[in-house]
């Protein structure tokens, strides 16, 4: 004999009962998901990588909860994966789809470029963490680009007082943009490394190693020096509107790390 059960034809939507404690939620939604995302390229193509995607909308006063699982229904609809584009209409649906005044996305992904190193040409791959963030009102869409660079720093004050040689760090330089006209990452990570003492590279043979050494040491650059570069780059660039600009240079000589950061433009406010 077999056990059935039936399901009722109608069940209850606790989540959208009504809350009595007056207290609205900034953001509510679902967090470190991993999606597939396609990301044009500068110069023609697309790469795919895999992004971890944070989903949050407001949700008002009167409401006792959201519905968790359109979040995934609505992201699992992108199924040619995720781009800028792709993201704006995710986060339009998600205020439509949830009934909410804002929503909000967040990609982070790695991004590969091809990078020859600088005397023999010996090309590699260098990684980069990417984000794109959208927030959608009715009023407006927001999008804010990102990307995290690795760079080589030389201290110009270890340069002057010392007879020979001087300490190096590794920086962390990040550039975060709102723009007007489609800006690459390609873009973003040159301003980065260009801000830099010397940019790093994934396969460097002895050759390679005395340039990137020696352009080190000719271009000295303090914390300070890095963000104020690139945020005189980002400036220049008539494209954007807003920008971010940092560095965190983790000492090789000290116990702490170094830390600047420079931001400038109006954010877009949201209601």
């Amino acid at each position: 004999m077999t056990n059935t059960q039936t399901m009722p034809t109608t069940m209850p939507d606790v989540q959208s009962e009504q809350d009595h404690r007056e207290l609205a939620i900034d953001r509510v939604g679902v967090t470190g998901i991993r999606f597939p995302a396609t990301l044009a390229v500068r110069g023609g193509g697309s790469e795919g990588t895999v992004a971890t995607v944070n989903m949050f909308v407001a949700l008002p006063a009167e409401r006792k909860g959201t519905h968790m699982s359109r979040f995934l229904e609505l992201l699992n609809t992108c199924r040619d994966g995720l781009s800028p584009q792709t993201v704006v209409e995710l986060c339009r649906r998600m205020r439509t789809e949830l009934d909410a005044e804002r929503a909000h996305v967040e990609l982070s992904f790695p991004y590969f470029i091809a990078k020859p190193a600088p005397a023999t040409g010996r090309e590699g791959l260098m990684d980069y963490e990417a984000t794109i963030v959208c927030e959608s009102t009715a009023d407006t869409d927001d999008v804010v680009l990102g990307v995290t660079v690795p760079a080589t720093s030389l201290c110009p004050c270890s340069k002057e007082i010392s007879e020979y040689g001087a300490h190096n760090q590794r920086c962390l330089i990040r550039a975060e943009a709102r723009f007007t006209e489609t800006v690459w990452i390609e873009e973003l990570v040159k301003y980065c490394e260009q801000s830099a003492s010397c940019p790093v590279y994934s396969v460097l043979k002895r050759p390679d190693e005395k340039v990137v050494t020696e352009q080190a040491y000719d271009n000295p650059k303090f914390v300070e020096d890095i963000v104020r570069d690139l945020a005189t780059m980002l400036e220049s660039d008539d494209r954007i509107t807003w920008f971010h600009a940092r560095s965190e240079n983790h000492e090789s000589i000290h116990s702490h790390n170094a830390w600047a950061e420079i931001t400038r433009g109006a954010a877009p406010t949201h209601a």
